[in-house]
């Protein structure tokens, strides 16, 4: 390599050469760095970051309080594996988690740490299962629950998550409203009601999985009353009700967490992505009682609630106070949203814009009466949002729903200036 300009394409021929194809990344890019909502890639182009990791950088990226406590953990205990000695952070997390999710319920809770949010849902299933006897599990059309056997087949969406990789037994899929298409509570909670009565009755299931946002299947918000209702559901048949808050936790809708809308008290809930800014930890946190169903060395994992990990979530827990990233993640995600809506005014293709406080997308569509989606198009747009300095991703089932998960540590300003690169983008496409 004679300059520095070299160095994305070799390292990009690199990366094709030693990791397999299975494994996409969305943007031809290689980061050296990042701060904030900010990254500079290795031959020093910067990019407004509103991926965030796929919503692990709500605290944005090389947050200083999260530096800092890593670098003294680093000084005591790195890795010991809590099934050989407990040491005070996974303690102090477990504490905190609990508290967070019991709110002013005054329900016992307990927490169990892991490592990521596909290990966090699947020990939630087994503790669900230990707790009811039963065997069965129902999830959500579109829904995502990670890339593990069980997290793939509860994952409601075919390609590309599915593929030939075989299916775990006894998950049942029932559809998720979906207000822009018509699909109401009503006709969510009526499909609901037959497969009781056609594939599973409800003395057989353990659980019901559902992300309050549905973060991969397009950004699709279940309304409150439908949360409340399905609440009302599972408590009549014995039915332990999981939120996977794993992308709509810690901040990313407005409250700590997206079931907190709804003004209803789950049974487990599954945390990950933003919990500690990057570093790998998850959880499930629930009410004790079923928290204890497993027996003695039922849980587990060798890596979970590393001593790093908790750490750093402890720092993103106190930041979050501190900062009042909540409120400030509210007001981003309304300017953003206006913004939105004004293009959406301008460009039909624009079928529509949805989310909940800074978790929001743009369904992109054709121009036709049955609005079909477009995900050509949205593919066209994320590539030249790329070129103009903005990174984004896509989402849905189709793959036509432009997500965007700014760090909630965006300033205004960099809010405008991603509308901006967007409008240009949009224009250099349809135009």
């Amino acid at each position: 390599m004679n300059s520095k300009c070299e160095e994305t394409p070799y390292l990009l021929q690199q990366r094709d050469q030693f990791v397999p194809r299975g494994l996409v990344t969305a943007h031809p890019l290689v980061i050296d760095r990042a701060q904030g909502a900010e990254v500079w890639d290795v031959d020093g182009k910067r990019y407004l970051d509103f991926v965030g990791g796929i919503g692990v950088m709500n605290i944005g990226h090389n947050h200083p309080q999260v530096i800092a406590a890593v670098q003294v953990q680093l000084q005591k205990v790195t890795h010991a594996c809590f099934q050989v000695v407990a040491y005070q952070p996974y303690i102090d997390l477990a504490k905190r988690l609990c508290e967070l999710v019991a709110g002013s319920s005054g329900i016992a809770h307990k927490a169990a740490l892991f490592t990521s949010g596909a290990e966090a849902v699947e020990n939630a299933v087994k503790i669900a299962r230990a707790h009811t006897k039963r065997p069965a599990v129902i999830s959500f059309r579109g829904g995502f629950h990670g890339r593990t056997l069980l997290g793939s087949t509860l994952t409601g969406m075919s390609e590309p998550y599915k593929q030939n990789f075989g299916m775990a037994p006894e998950v049942f899929h029932t559809p998720y409203p979906n207000a822009y298409r018509g699909f109401t509570s009503e006709m969510a909670l009526a499909a609901l009601n037959e497969l009781f009565a056609t594939q599973v009755a409800p003395e057989r299931v353990a659980a019901i999985v559902i992300e309050p946002v549905q973060g991969d299947g397009g950004f699709l918000t279940a309304p409150p009353e439908f949360l409340k209702a399905l609440r009302a559901l599972t408590e009549e048949h014995g039915i332990v009700l999981i939120l996977d808050e794993v992308q709509a936790g810690f901040g990313r809708t407005g409250t700590w967490f997206g079931f907190q809308h709804a003004g209803i008290q789950p049974d487990l809930v599954t945390v990950a992505k933003s919990l500690a800014a990057g570093m790998p930890i998850s959880g499930v946190v629930g009410r004790a009682q079923i928290m204890d169903a497993p027996a003695p060395g039922g849980l587990g994992g060798t890596y979970g609630g590393n001593a790093l990990s908790c750490a750093a979530a402890l720092a993103v827990i106190d930041t979050y106070e501190r900062e009042q990233l909540l409120p400030r993640g509210d007001r981003l995600g309304e300017r953003l949203r206006q913004g939105l809506l004004r293009l959406q005014a301008r460009y039909r293709q624009i079928g529509d814009v949805r989310g909940s406080g800074f978790m929001l997308a743009i369904e992109l569509v054709k121009d036709d009466a049955a609005h079909s989606p477009d995900p050509e198009l949205n593919q066209k747009l994320i590539d030249e949002a790329r070129k103009g300095g903005l990174l984004v991703i896509k989402c849905g089932i189709y793959r036509n729903v432009l997500r965007f998960l700014a760090p909630l540590v965006t300033e205004e300003a960099q809010v405008d200036e991603a509308l901006d690169i967007l409008e240009a983008a949009l224009g250099r496409v349809l135009n």
